[in-house]
Protein backbone atom coordinates (compact mmCIF):
# COMPACT_ATOMS: atom_id res chain seq x y z
CA UNK A 1 0.00 0.00 0.00
CA UNK A 2 1.18 3.36 -1.13
CA UNK A 3 0.94 6.14 1.73
CA UNK A 4 2.00 9.61 2.05
CA UNK A 5 3.49 11.02 5.25
CA UNK A 6 0.63 11.28 8.14
CA UNK A 7 -1.95 9.44 5.60
CA UNK A 8 -2.10 5.88 7.22
CA UNK A 9 -5.75 5.43 6.99
CA UNK A 10 -7.70 3.66 10.36
CA UNK A 11 -4.67 3.32 12.41
CA UNK A 12 -4.33 7.49 12.20
CA UNK A 13 -8.22 7.71 13.15
CA UNK A 14 -7.49 5.14 16.18
CA UNK A 15 -4.90 7.18 17.34
CA UNK A 16 -6.33 10.62 17.67
CA UNK A 17 -9.33 8.76 19.42
CA UNK A 18 -7.43 7.37 21.91
CA UNK A 19 -4.89 10.57 22.76
CA UNK A 20 -7.49 13.05 23.00
CA UNK A 21 -10.19 13.09 25.75
CA UNK A 22 -13.87 12.76 24.75
CA UNK A 23 -13.72 13.35 20.77
CA UNK A 24 -17.06 12.01 19.47
CA UNK A 25 -17.40 8.81 17.18
CA UNK A 26 -18.83 10.93 14.46
CA UNK A 27 -16.18 13.51 14.23
CA UNK A 28 -13.42 10.75 14.25
CA UNK A 29 -15.40 9.02 11.29
CA UNK A 30 -15.49 12.24 9.22
CA UNK A 31 -11.40 12.48 9.64
CA UNK A 32 -11.49 8.88 8.65
CA UNK A 33 -13.35 9.69 5.46
CA UNK A 34 -11.32 12.34 4.67
CA UNK A 35 -7.75 10.66 5.53
CA UNK A 36 -9.46 7.88 3.22
CA UNK A 37 -9.80 10.48 0.38
CA UNK A 38 -6.92 11.68 0.42
CA UNK A 39 -5.26 8.66 0.50
CA UNK A 40 -6.90 7.24 -2.26
CA UNK A 41 -6.10 10.72 -4.42
CA UNK A 42 -2.51 10.64 -3.47
CA UNK A 43 -2.23 6.84 -4.35
CA UNK A 44 -0.01 5.98 -7.13
CA UNK A 45 -2.12 4.81 -10.14
CA UNK A 46 -0.11 2.27 -11.21
CA UNK A 47 -0.39 0.64 -7.91
CA UNK A 48 -3.61 1.04 -6.61
CA UNK A 49 -4.59 -0.01 -3.07
CA UNK A 50 -5.46 -3.87 -2.56
CA UNK A 51 -8.63 -3.97 -1.60
CA UNK A 52 -8.33 -6.47 1.87
CA UNK A 53 -5.81 -3.59 2.93
CA UNK A 54 -8.90 -1.19 2.43
CA UNK A 55 -11.04 -3.35 3.56
CA UNK A 56 -9.04 -4.12 6.87
CA UNK A 57 -8.75 -0.30 7.53
CA UNK A 58 -12.25 0.06 7.38
CA UNK A 59 -13.00 -2.99 9.86
CA UNK A 60 -10.75 -1.61 12.11
CA UNK A 61 -11.54 2.01 12.49
CA UNK A 62 -15.34 0.00 13.29
CA UNK A 63 -13.91 -1.69 15.97
CA UNK A 64 -12.58 1.78 17.47
CA UNK A 65 -15.70 3.48 16.73
CA UNK A 66 -17.84 0.33 18.84
CA UNK A 67 -14.62 0.99 21.71
CA UNK A 68 -15.30 5.08 21.64
CA UNK A 69 -19.46 3.95 22.11
CA UNK A 70 -18.83 1.29 24.69
CA UNK A 71 -16.59 3.40 27.31
CA UNK A 72 -19.00 6.34 27.15
CA UNK A 73 -21.44 3.80 27.97
CA UNK A 74 -19.68 2.66 30.39
CA UNK A 75 -19.07 5.61 32.03
CA UNK A 76 -22.76 6.86 32.11
CA UNK A 77 -23.34 3.49 34.05
CA UNK A 78 -20.18 4.20 36.51
CA UNK A 79 -22.48 7.74 37.02
CA UNK A 80 -25.56 6.22 37.65
CA UNK A 81 -24.51 3.16 39.88
CA UNK A 82 -22.25 6.65 41.71
CA UNK A 83 -25.30 8.39 42.11
CA UNK A 84 -27.59 5.32 43.46
CA UNK A 85 -24.79 4.85 45.96
CA UNK A 86 -25.06 8.21 47.31
CA UNK A 87 -28.72 7.98 47.11
CA UNK A 88 -28.61 5.13 49.65
CA UNK A 89 -26.45 6.50 52.19
CA UNK A 90 -28.27 9.90 53.22
CA UNK A 91 -29.73 10.11 56.11
CA UNK A 92 -27.74 6.93 57.50
CA UNK A 93 -24.53 6.93 59.60
CA UNK A 94 -21.29 5.87 58.59
CA UNK A 95 -18.25 5.76 60.30
CA UNK A 96 -14.71 5.44 59.36
CA UNK A 97 -12.81 2.16 58.91
CA UNK A 98 -10.37 3.02 61.96
CA UNK A 99 -13.17 4.40 63.74
CA UNK A 100 -12.44 8.55 64.36
CA UNK A 101 -14.48 9.91 61.79
CA UNK A 102 -18.54 9.07 62.48
CA UNK A 103 -21.84 11.01 61.92
CA UNK A 104 -24.79 11.52 60.27
CA UNK A 105 -24.80 12.00 56.46
CA UNK A 106 -26.30 15.10 55.06
CA UNK A 107 -25.00 15.01 51.77
CA UNK A 108 -23.33 12.68 49.50
CA UNK A 109 -20.55 14.67 46.53
CA UNK A 110 -19.49 12.76 43.66
CA UNK A 111 -15.59 12.61 43.26
CA UNK A 112 -13.15 10.89 40.34
CA UNK A 113 -12.57 9.13 43.14
CA UNK A 114 -15.58 7.89 44.48
CA UNK A 115 -17.72 9.15 47.03
CA UNK A 116 -17.30 11.92 49.97
CA UNK A 117 -20.13 12.50 52.51
CA UNK A 118 -20.58 15.47 54.18
CA UNK A 119 -21.62 14.80 57.94
CA UNK A 120 -23.75 17.28 59.96
CA UNK A 121 -21.22 18.07 62.54
CA UNK A 122 -19.59 20.11 58.92
CA UNK A 123 -17.12 17.23 58.48
CA UNK A 124 -16.33 14.71 55.47
CA UNK A 125 -15.61 11.24 54.75
CA UNK A 126 -14.20 9.63 51.86
CA UNK A 127 -16.49 6.76 51.24
CA UNK A 128 -14.01 3.69 50.74
CA UNK A 129 -12.93 0.28 51.80
CA UNK A 130 -13.75 -0.38 55.87
CA UNK A 131 -16.55 2.26 55.72
CA UNK A 132 -18.98 1.31 57.95
CA UNK A 133 -22.89 2.50 57.45
CA UNK A 134 -25.37 2.36 59.45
Amino acid sequence: MTSTAGVTGAPAAAQGASSSPGPSPSTDYNAFLKLLVTQLKTQDPTKPMDSTQYMAQLASFSQVEQSIATNSKLDSLLTASAVEQANQIIGRTVTSGDGTVTGDVVSVRITTGGLVASLADGSELEIGAGTIIS
